[in-house]
């Protein structure tokens, strides 16, 4: 090996091992009073924070555990079946039981289903019929008769020209005292002051809107109140109040006039006899 490139390599190796030996010096070399204070205030602060971590477990740990025996040694009270259906019961109290409701069809509406009905429909059979909501008929009756009451007999007059209802709205008329036309309502009644049969109420109940059109325009022409029975396939955008109902079927009919009659004359404290559900609701009308 020629002598220049062995001192060449020889002065690098120096040159290295210097190097390293400033690293260790510089490692070596103890670090300042203020950098050391630092460095331990940290490490204090960590073992703290460990400190404090592990103590609130354990205080965690021990009030779940006296949670957990308080609760043991407390006597459970137990609520049986019954007893939450008596206390559902009384909270949610309807007019007749569901069974009447469902006995004389006073649900079942049609296969047309309108828009404005639809709010009132609980969902659609297999055969399309639409059925309403008991639950909202109920209540719907209820808030109707508050509505009624408000109003003497002769301020009230019953417009079903549809003949499975007849014999319902004429007890109706007899146990309230509230006037009713069935077959026929006369033309103009409420609007026309020179007729003979001139009269004007205050509320007009009407059993279909459709079919019962001439009262309930004339209603709409006096601006009187108008409570509507009105099917899933009735429009009802001229009611003030609607009752959601199977306005085709006598018994249906029935219930509605009976249930009205009832709450009727307990809010205006009349004296009459209301007749049984039964004589409203006669199957053999149907």
């Amino acid at each position: 090996m020629p002598r220049t490139k062995k001192l060449e390599e020889e002065k690098t190796t120096e040159e290295a091992g210097a190097v390293e030996e400033k690293k260790e010096i510089k490692e070596k070399k103890p670090k300042s009073k203020k950098a050391k204070e630092k460095a331990e205030e940290s490490e204090a602060e960590s073992v703290g924070l460990k400190e404090k971590t592990s103590d609130r477990s354990v205080l965690l740990r021990e009030k779940i555990k006296e949670r957990a025996k308080k609760i043991a040694a407390e006597k459970v009270e137990t609520i049986g079946t019954e007893e939450i259906k008596e206390e559902f019961e009384k909270k949610r109290e309807t007019l007749v039981p569901l069974e009447d409701y469902v006995k004389t069809g006073i649900h079942l509406g049609t296969r047309v289903i309108t828009p404005d009905m639809r709010k009132f429909v609980y969902r659609r059979r297999a055969d399309s019929i639409g059925v309403l909501n008991t639950t909202l008929i109920d209540d719907q009756i209820k808030k109707a008769i508050e509505i009624v009451a408000k109003y003497s007999p002769k301020e009230i007059i019953l417009v079903c020209k549809r003949e499975a209802g007849w014999k319902a709205a004429h007890l109706f008329s007899e146990t309230t005292g509230i006037k009713v036309f069935t077959k026929k309502y006369p033309a103009g009644m409420m609007t026309n002051i020179k007729l003979e049969t001139f009269y004007e109420p205050e509320l007009v109940i009407v059993c279909d809107p459709w079919i019962d059109r001439n009262a309930l325009e004339d209603a709409i022409k006096t601006n009187k109140k108008r409570i509507v029975l009105s099917d899933t396939n009735n429009f009802t955008k001229d009611a003030n109040f609607v009752i959601p109902c199977n306005n085709k079927g006598a018994k249906s009919l029935g219930l509605v006039f009976y249930l009205i009659a009832k709450g009727y004359i307990e809010k205006r404290k009349l004296e009459a006899t209301l007749p049984e559900m039964d004589k409203f609701t006669d199957e053999s009308q149907d």
